[in-house]
């Protein structure tokens, strides 16, 4: 009985307290009615958005398009299609307001793809919102005619052909490379084959290569497909009878017969990394060390026979062990196929670029390749190329709402400068032109001048005024620039150096303005770097995308001085 009376007083408290939340206000739910339809749907495609690059190693990968569509009164029907493809329709939402969405793609594969969503409500408005992504594969050949490249770090994929080699044997790693994380290791009877891409009657293999001179001879690359030896090519390296050096010589197949080029000699008692590259063509073949030509040989029209050359082999002389050409223990680094015979200035400058300085070269002649280490540059929206060029073939042409975009990794310093060629389009007044920013915790649509710097422009239709704000921490400092005449329709070359405690503005080679950086530049958190816009960092004055043309962009890792400035200018 006690049990029971306990039950109805919480029952009865229970009721006591709902009745005392209606009294202060809190309202039970109730049926709310729809009201008029005014507007179409609205659609928010969170991903893939605008300029959005994927980068996969896979020919073929999958995807999730993630949306959210919302309606003031019901919605009727969203419809997903992928390059122009029903993917995806919905016509039951829990919430007849506010769908979100997820659609899995299978099967994507290497390029440009448009995501299109197309919603309706009951009153039959429709909405379609349209976003343009890619897929690219993990690296972007860096030099021209490159058409092969395996960086071995720590992994066996060859990355343009997206191919992984078969493994024979135990060929290896070593941690002693000599660009990125590691290098091939080659092992007794071990050795790596790979598909040759197709070649013609001119092409160039580059690598860098260090000796390990506990065998005597050994085959480096060969591509062959008999022991005759008059197919394909060998690369290889013996001793010669000299215990202090080994000898680097080529062989090709010419159908009938042989051609050979006897090479150079690298040293075997303290081996260093060596960068090797050989070139054939029909009007000779030519082997150099470290950008420097050891030997060349002359051809009378006459062309290598690929029949039945099918894979390189790395690290053995596969078909060519009747001399004991075996499995070369060695390190191999960077190796790189060309579908040309490399000129020497071609091969010299692969090994030694024109700076050590330099930390990032963007010439623009026909594509968004960095010279320098071989960046993945992002691009934003549809910046185009123009053949009015300053240098090389082609120069960036900008375009509403376009940039690009990379990380700002390895290219900070103390002490930095940017140079390029400029010719302003002063439509619209004001722009971005080179931004290194951090993110403003204030919001994305604020500016933070604190860190990092913005180079940019801004002033009328006759002039416009190339100036820059450079953060120092807790503020930032103003260099005023100079003007430029928006009407000339002429290049104009730009310098911006910072040094520990100024800025400078050259053009034309001449100093414009400098001003005081008390402490330098604050790089903090300032990882990402916009070329040809504020956006996405430093918007909130609208200097957004530039519609001039920008050409051989270069940054470097010290303060070039005004000699320095001239000479790349006259380069």
């Amino acid at each position: 009985m006690k049990n029971i009376n306990i039950k109805i007083l919480g029952i009865l408290t229970f009721l006591f307290i709902l009745a005392g939340c209606e009294r202060e206000g809190i309202d039970p739910i109730t049926n709310v009615e729809p009201g008029q339809d005014e507007g179409a749907p609205e659609i928010n495609i969170k991903y893939p958005q605008q300029g959005t690059v994927i980068k996969e190693v896979s020919e073929f990968s999958d995807i999730t398009i993630d949306l959210e569509v919302e309606d003031d009164i019901e919605l009727q029907e969203i419809v997903v299609l992928m390059d122009g493809e029903v993917v995806a329709t919905f016509t039951e939402f829990t919430d007849y307001r506010i769908a979100l969405k997820t659609v899995n793609v299978e099967g994507l594969a290497m390029g440009e793809h448009t995501v299109t969503v197309r919603a309706t409500d009951m009153e039959g408005k429709e909405t379609v919102k349209t976003t343009t992504f890619s897929k690219e594969p993990p690296y972007t050949p860096v030099f021209e005619n490159e058409i092969f490249y395996m960086p071995f770090d720590k992994d066996f994929m060859e990355l343009i052909g997206l191919q992984t080699p078969e493994q024979i044997g135990n060929p290896g790693f070593s941690d002693d490379a000599k660009e990125g994380t590691g290098a091939y290791k080659g092992a007794a009877d071990s050795y790596l084959s790979i598909p040759l891409p197709e070649l013609g009657d001119e092409f160039s293999i580059a690598f860098w290569y260090k000796l390990d001179p506990s065998v005597e001879r050994a085959g480096i690359l060969t591509a062959t497909d008999d022991a005759d030896l008059n197919q394909g090519f060998r690369l290889f390296r013996e001793s010669q009878g000299n215990q202090d050096t080994q000898t680097i010589k080529l062989n090709m197949g010419i159908g009938e017969d042989t051609a050979w080029n006897d090479g150079g000699k690298i040293s075997s008692v303290e081996p260093e990394w060596t960068h090797i590259t050989f070139t054939v063509s029909p009007t000779g073949t030519a082997i150099y060390f470290n950008g420097v030509l050891e030997r060349a040989t002359v051809l009378n029209n006459v062309t290598i026979d690929w029949t039945g050359v099918e894979n390189l082999v790395i690290g053995s002389g596969l078909n060519f062990n009747g001399w004991g050409h075996n499995s070369d223990p060695s390190l191999i680094d960077e190796l790189r196929i060309f579908d040309a015979a490399l000129t020497a200035e071609e091969v010299n400058t692969m090994v030694n670029p024109p700076s050590e300085d330099i930390s990032l070269h963007l010439p623009f002649d026909g594509n968004f390749n960095e010279q320098v280490t071989g960046r993945s540059i992002n691009v934003v929206g549809s910046p185009g190329f123009t053949e009015d060029a300053k240098v090389g073939s082609n120069a960036y042409a900008g375009a509403e709402g376009a940039y690009l975009t990379f990380p700002s990794q390895n290219l900070l310093s103390e002490e930095f400068s940017a140079t390029f060629w400029y010719k302003v389009d002063s439509s619209p007044d004001r722009a971005g032109i080179i931004s290194i920013s951090a993110v403003n915790p204030d919001g994305a649509n604020k500016n933070n001048l604190t860190k990092g710097f913005q180079l940019f422009r801004e002033g009328s239709a006759d002039s416009q005024r190339i100036k820059a704000s450079i953060g120092t921490g807790a503020s930032n400092s103003w260099n005023d620039g100079g003007l430029i005449d928006a009407t000339a329709g002429e290049w104009v070359h730009i310098g911006f150096v910072i040094t520990e405690n100024k800025s400078r503005i050259y053009i034309n080679g001449e100093l414009a303005t400098e001003a005081a950086v008390p402490g330098g530049v604050d790089w903090t958190g300032a990882d990402l770097v916009s070329v040809m816009s504020g956006a996405p960092r430093f918007v909130e004055w609208n200097h957004l995308s530039d519609q001039s043309y920008i050409d051989d962009l270069r940054f470097y890792r010290v303060a070039l001085t005004e000699e320095e400035i001239e000479a790349d200018m006259n380069n």
